[in-house]
């Protein structure tokens, strides 16, 4: 970098010190959101430090952060692409490839998800022409159970597609051996779960495919952006093809002629030698990130145990605080797992004298956010009604978590303090109802 780079820099990095405020707490005026990024003076210089090069494509950079983002999820190959919405399309995609022969989905075939979540883990089905099964899930867990995932596979099912509910790990071991038992596909939606294990073993290392959100409310951030990772080279190069625009062609940004063979294919009835670089194996998309996201995703992924240690952290202290708080449930980690939390969920008991929306609206005014355990049951919604899709077993759980369930953070964020008043609003709203 030139001397007159390195003098922005140096201005950036006082800016920064500039721009930091120790701000003080301030119970009931100091909003507690339930989700907030971590960023500090390396992201900010290493934004910069990327904009002055104008990296506003995806280049060398972003092939680096794949690079170390599959190593930081041991994995083998991972393709970072523009949001965690789009890494669950191009994951249930890469299934739909003629190059996975009998195994490909095809339209009508059916893929196993929870009834209760956010959308994009169900939507690519239906955007595939694939049947979504819905399968209830547990209180306290979040998460279905591998009994239901078996009791739902029948002769149409090809897939299993699940997230670790707010970090919280499914089954993902049994999940797994079903899976393989079954002869099909799973594709972990890691979305919420960066960080966590379940018997040791890191989540989003299960499954055939995984995927990653970088938004600001998950564990690293890029912005917008997203990743999916696989140890599978064949899935690989689907993933990249299909995100790729559908190009036949694996040259990196800015390379030619990588094979050696640019020039002498025969594919399709394309005549011989038409640019490799132009042709199409797929009808794919442009999901790609950019330069200047993965600059910033290089910074924050060292952070991620920190981070994900300071959720742990927050939880606890919500959970040990309280503990004994009448009508309310409160969450449980999955037994052999170590969550890197997303969120702390809290469900309204039937027999409580207040309803959800009351206590969230408690909170409101005390300045706590809060959010829904997202869509809640994704068949009550407008959008799903006339979709074609399999029900095994009743959703109650996923009605009751439609009904009484709301979440509140437990982000690397908020201090000790933040998270005492939040306990202690809750306690004051319990004992006077």
């Amino acid at each position: 970098m030139s001397e007159l780079g390195r003098q922005i820099l140096d201005q950036v990095r006082s800016y920064h010190t500039e721009q930091r405020q120790a701000a003080t707490f301030v119970p009931g005026v100091t909003p507690i959101n339930p989700a907030g990024a971590v960023l500090d003076e390396e992201d900010r210089v290493a934004l910069v430090a990327a904009a002055l090069d104008l990296r506003i494509t995806s280049g060398a950079i972003a092939t680096r952060f794949e690079r170390q983002f599959a190593r930081s999820m041991g994995r083998r190959k991972a393709y970072l692409t523009n949001s965690g919405s789009s890494a669950n399309l191009l994951a249930l995609s890469t299934l739909t490839s003629p190059r996975l022969g009998d195994r490909a989905l095809r339209p009508g075939d059916e893929v196993i998800t929870a009834a209760a979540g956010f959308p994009t883990t169900v939507n690519p089905i239906l955007q595939n022409g694939l049947v979504p099964v819905f399968v209830d899930t547990e209180l306290g867990t979040y998460n279905p159970t591998p009994e239901r995932i078996a009791e739902a596979i029948g002769p149409r099912t090809k897939a299993i597609m699940l997230a670790h509910a707010l970090g919280n790990p499914f089954a993902a071991e049994e999940i797994a051996k079903i899976a393989e038992d079954n002869d099909l596909f799973l594709i972990e939606d890691n979305c919420d779960a960066f960080g966590s294990t379940y018997r040791g073993k890191a989540t989003g290392t299960f499954g055939d495919l995984a995927t990653v959100s970088f938004y600001p409310a998950h564990h690293i951030t890029t912005g917008e952006g997203g990743g999916v990772a696989t140890d599978n080279l064949v899935l690989g190069r689907v993933v990249e093809s299909m995100r790729d625009w559908g190009r036949d062609c694996w040259c990196l940004p800015g390379e030619d002629d990588t094979c050696h063979k640019r020039f002498t294919y025969q594919l399709g009835t394309l005549p011989l030698g038409y640019d490799h670089k132009y042709t199409y194996s797929h009808v794919g998309y442009n999901l790609k990130s950019t330069d200047l996201q993965a600059a910033l995703g290089l910074t924050q992924l060292p952070k991620l145990p920190a981070f994900a240690e300071a959720r742990r952290h927050n939880w606890r202290l919500l959970r040990d605080a309280l503990e004994d708080i009448p009508n309310l449930l409160l969450p449980s980690p999955t037994p052999d797992s170590d969550p890197s939390w997303f969120g702390f969920a809290i469900t309204v008991q039937p027999d409580a004298p207040f309803s959800r929306l009351e206590l969230v609206r408690f909170l409101d005014s005390r300045r706590i956010g809060t959010r829904q355990f997202f869509a809640g049951n994704l068949t009550r919604h407008p959008a799903y009604e006339d979709k074609p899709h399999r029900v095994v077993g009743d959703l109650s759980t996923s009605d009751i978590v439609t009904e009484r369930t709301f979440w509140v953070g437990v982000h690397p964020v908020l201090t000790p303090e933040m998270v005492a008043y939040l306990a202690e609003s809750l306690w004051d709203f319990v004992k006077n109802h």
